[in-house]
């Protein structure tokens, strides 16, 4: 694993271009910064093209969808795959509407994906169809644990085979696959679930981990993301605990372990398996 992928991010400083959601889209720009990179949030039709053109990761959030949202995906998207610029896309709540899935659909249909990045409701909703009324949160019949560990990686891997790219499947346990390859990653704390857009700053994070990895690598540097988001989650939580915070601390904790973060610590900490 390139542990070093965190110096690099810092060294390269990657413009990442964000067509995210309004509820989260400071944290995610926190986020990106923190890490090292620089964000971009423009999701107008006018401006996407040219800001795609000049960015060197893009990030599709499908987390609060609107009619014009989709083009301006798609029009980005087909921009960034001509560049040969990693695409990041989260199916947010994939099963909660049918226009959000048809939505999904669409954007997948018209936009190679370098990484898929969701929980296990949303992965399974992108394969099966929308199912309904799951909201933005897994469902409690779908959460990965090590009793049903095996199922959630063939999930992953048909996810990946479906949508030929990487996916990475956050939850107790985040999966982490591309081709064949499966990793595992066992960081994070519950005081993630209790927070607002935890997992997307996890596809701003990972967005800056691919601008500067090799298509071959896209699968590491997702783990290797989810395995810095997670353990800085764990040093959030520590910080907050001897402080005697709440929520509001933790996520500034969090912003600040992913700005301090280092390889070596990334290396010493991540719990990462490799299968």
């Amino acid at each position: 694993m390139k542990y070093s992928i965190v110096e690099k991010v810092r060294k390269e400083k990657p413009l990442i271009h964000c067509i995210t959601n309004y509820v989260t889209a400071g944290s995610v720009a926190n986020m990106i910064l923190a890490a090292g990179a620089s964000p971009v949030m423009a999701d107008g039709i006018f401006e996407v093209r040219e800001v795609a053109l000049a960015s060197q990761a893009l990030v599709l959030n499908m987390g609060t969808l609107k009619e014009s949202t989709v083009s301006s995906m798609i029009t980005a998207g087909k921009t960034a795959n001509a560049q040969k610029k990693p695409v990041i896309f989260d199916p947010v709540g994939a099963a909660s509407s049918s226009y959000r899935a048809y939505a999904c659909r669409k954007v997948l249909e018209h936009v190679k994906c370098a990484l898929i990045r969701g929980n296990a409701s949303e992965i399974k909703a992108l394969i099966e169809g929308n199912k309904g009324g799951l909201g933005v949160d897994v469902s409690h019949k779908d959460l990965v644990r090590e009793e049903n560990l095996e199922a959630g990686i063939r999930l992953c891997l048909e996810a990946a085979k479906a949508f030929h790219t990487a996916v990475l499947m956050t939850g107790n346990i985040d999966i982490s696959v591309n081709n064949d390859k499966v990793i595992l990653v066992r960081n994070g704390h519950s005081m993630m679930k209790r927070i607002t857009g935890a997992g997307c700053m996890l596809d701003g994070l990972a967005a800056a981990f691919l601008a500067v990895s090799d298509p071959e690598d896209y699968g590491n540097a997702a783990a290797l993301a989810a395995a810095a988001e997670g353990l800085c989650g764990e040093i959030a939580f520590k910080r907050t605990e001897k402080d005697g915070g709440g929520t509001g601390s933790y996520t500034g904790y969090l912003i600040d372990a992913v700005s301090l973060l280092t390889g070596d610590q990334l290396r010493r900490g991540g719990k990462i398996e490799i299968r």
